[in-house]
């Protein structure tokens, strides 16, 4: 069931949020950049100090491009779910999106999985 369900600008991304055998699964779809890295951050950072969720898969599956902006979203929410000794991993990336995490060294220290399914069972 979505705990947490957000379409804003769904010309330019969407994020719907979902638990999933007490696993947080993030999917995104279209564009991150920064016009729009806060609809992102909101769904998997807790800057109010309420309890972040310790296991976060983010199924990106449906991005179609995305700059240093996303990136930045996601090292700080490995960072705050690393204080918690919990995880992120990314699912489902394209060519595009999986040829930035790479070269900034993102996949190094985020774990990056073919599918959804594979980022749970890993």
């Amino acid at each position: 069931m979505a705990d947490n369900q957000k379409a804003h600008q769904p010309d330019r991304l969407s994020v719907e949020c979902e638990v999933v055998d007490g696993v947080r699964v993030v999917t995104v779809r279209g564009e991150i950049d920064h016009d729009v890295k806060d609809i992102l951050g909101e769904a998997l950072l807790f800057a109010d100090g309420s309890l972040a969720p310790q296991r976060i898969v983010v199924d990106v599956s449906g991005v179609t491009f995305m700059d240093s902006s996303g990136i930045n979203v996601f090292v700080a929410a490995y960072q705050q779910v690393s204080d918690v000794q919990g995880w992120l991993r990314i699912a489902g990336a394209q060519e595009s999106v999986l040829r930035v995490l790479t070269l900034v060294g993102v996949d190094a220290f985020i774990p990056c999985h073919p599918t959804v399914e594979h980022a749970l069972n890993a």
